[in-house]
């Protein structure tokens, strides 16, 4: 592990890449394949007497520096990247899981996430339960016969933070591996491996890019899990992360911290402003100190809406947000649970832990904080019966 206070993680993710000619950004190596010099490298790297590249779907020089970057943010001994956070996810679980193990799983997991455990891993024999955080948090005895504890800190929609130095010595007390998606706080405001957590993961298309342009995973951890991961299922899945989305990720990376600040500031402005409106029942956005680790706030919260609010209406009525799934851009985005909870097919994760139909979530961009609110309070008025 590294130790790397929260206060230098800017310096850390500005640091330019050092490689040859004085390029001070890792460049594009867009290749599917690498050649080797002789016939004994060749020979060695086959027989794992060296790691030389070799095939893109397994390694690349591009891919490594970000791999390399994010376990150094997130104080990990190492990392894997996948094409997107579903493959980083259901990688870390396949390599891990096998018939009869049991998982235990926060409530309210990303939805996505809930149908991997029921459409795919149920049926393979693998038994998944539900709790509440705080089933986590007070209960020693919860993970006791748990293979993998499959966290999210804060939850989705309702946003509820994980004291999670508690969950990981009651995981070590019986075994159970634990895995918390970092998405949300990134390690700006949030450093899992700190706190006792064995795998970091994230969907790297929301905040560590940060320009919704791309659609990749990363996973963290020591050394032996993210080898077993890159051992088995990264290369016998096939989902790898591209060399030009990981350069991509590599830009992001770089203006993580002044981003999330920024995030943190017009968040913590709505969450301050929302307080005082009778239109508004409750507020779902943790911020720092809500639980030890959690250092800051997201621009990723929810609020619900009394019923004399149209809330159709009300989203129609917006001119900075736009309407649309994921987060972490530029732009500023808003999701009625009343369209989420719509959509066809099986019962999602928000339908089976009861998530409310007047719940609205807010991903709060970079935009100007105050023209956000402005174009907020104009939508909430028209739309107030």
């Amino acid at each position: 592990m590294t130790d790397l206070p929260h206060a230098d993680l800017a310096t850390l993710l500005a640091q330019p890449y050092d490689g040859e000619g004085g390029a001070i950004t890792p460049p594009i190596v867009q290749t599917s394949l690498f050649a080797f010099a002789d016939y004994q490298a060749f020979e060695d790297r086959m027989a794992g007497r060296s790691d030389d590249p070799i095939y893109t779907r397994v390694q690349n020089p591009t891919v490594a520096a970000f791999e390399a970057m994010m376990a150094r943010a997130e104080g990990a001994e190492a990392g894997v990247g996948f094409a997107s956070g579903m493959a980083a996810i259901s990688s870390t679980l396949l390599a891990f899981l096998k018939p009869g193990d049991r998982v235990a799983c926060v409530e309210h997991v990303y939805p996505d996430a809930y149908r991997l455990f029921e459409r795919l891993l149920r049926p393979f024999g693998i038994e998944i339960t539900y709790h509440a955080p705080s089933a986590f948090e007070d209960d020693p005895d919860l993970l006791k016969g748990v293979r993998i504890a499959y966290l999210e800190s804060p939850s989705s929609l309702v946003f509820q933070p994980l004291n999670l130095a508690k969950v990981a010595n009651h995981a070590r007390r019986h075994g159970a591996l634990t895995v918390v998606d970092n998405s949300w706080a990134t390690p700006v405001f949030q450093r899992p491996a700190e706190s006792g957590i064995d795998i970091v993961l994230h969907s790297a298309s929301k905040y560590i890019s940060g320009h919704s342009d791309t659609v990749a995973g990363i996973v963290t951890g020591s050394s032996d899990h993210i080898g077993r991961i890159r051992d088995l299922t990264l290369p016998l899945l096939g989902a790898k992360l591209a060399p030009f989305e990981a350069f991509l990720l590599l830009r992001g990376l770089r203006t993580l911290d002044v981003r999330m600040k920024r995030h943190q500031d017009t968040a913590s402005l709505f969450v301050d402003r929302l307080a005082r409106l009778p239109q508004v029942t409750r507020i779902h956005s943790p911020g720092a100190n809500s639980v030890p680790g959690l250092t800051g706030r997201s621009g990723l919260l929810s609020f619900e809406l009394a019923p004399s609010v149209d809330i159709a209406r009300f989203a129609d009525g917006l001119e900075h947000f736009r309407l649309g799934v994921s987060w972490g851009g530029f732009e500023s985005l808003v999701l009625p649970t009343q369209v989420t909870l719509r959509q066809a097919g099986e019962q999602n994760a928000p339908q089976r832990f009861g998530v409310s139909d007047r719940l609205v979530r807010l991903s709060l961009g970079l935009e100007s904080a105050d023209d956000l609110w402005a174009d907020f309070m104009r939508a909430l008025t028209k739309s107030t019966g």
